[in-house]
């Protein structure tokens, strides 16, 4: 008599060693997802507090602030890695030999935040303008263009190379919008 169930034949060894396969293969692509994702995040993270630090000085720098929108140098910031050189080196306000004025510190300030801007976000974007809708309602996202609304609040805007869903890499100064956009008070004019 012959027994059945004598072992595995090998089409049923190659059926598991699929299944198993597609297992590793599946969670691979989760785990690759998941670092795109957590690096994403990360970015959001750096230009939030980027965005935030940059509206802290700008609200120090109260003389600034009030100065006629021409005059002020936190509003002619308007700066793109992926386009523009690095900024120029102004004089540093931080040495004890150092006369700064309200203008000098703040343009000191802002050479320094963009040189952290330029290394914590890839192609990173900034723009600083008075603007009322900084959020485009029928398109669902925010914009990188400014009203010219005297009254508006002054937004600080900031975009970075990101990635779509599939992998593939937007570029925010081209086709992306910013990531972050945060109304200071609004110094009206």
């Amino acid at each position: 008599m012959m027994n059945r169930s004598s072992g595995f034949s090998l089409i049923e060894v190659l059926i598991a060693v699929f299944v198993v396969a597609m297992g590793i293969v599946g969670a691979a692509g989760l785990q690759l997802a998941s670092i795109r994702t957590s690096q994403q995040s990360g970015y959001q993270s750096a230009a939030v507090a980027l965005a935030n630090e940059l509206a802290d000085k700008m609200r120090a720098n109260d003389a600034q602030m009030r100065l006629s929108d021409s005059q002020n140098p936190f509003l002619k910031i308007n700066y793109n890695k992926a386009t523009d050189p690095a900024p120029t080196k102004p004089a540093l306000c931080y040495t004890t030999s150092a006369s700064c004025d309200a203008t000098a510190l703040a343009n000191a300030e802002i050479y320094e935040w963009l040189m952290r801007m330029r290394e914590a976000l890839p192609e990173g974007r900034v723009v600083v303008c008075r603007d009322s809708a900084p959020f485009d309602s029928t398109k669902k996202m925010l914009t990188w263009t400014c009203t010219a609304d005297t009254k508006a609040g002054i937004t600080i805007k900031i975009g970075w190379k990101s990635k779509n869903p599939d992998g593939s890499f937007v570029l925010s100064g081209t086709s992306a919008p910013p990531g972050v956009a945060i109304t200071v008070e609004s110094y009206v004019q």
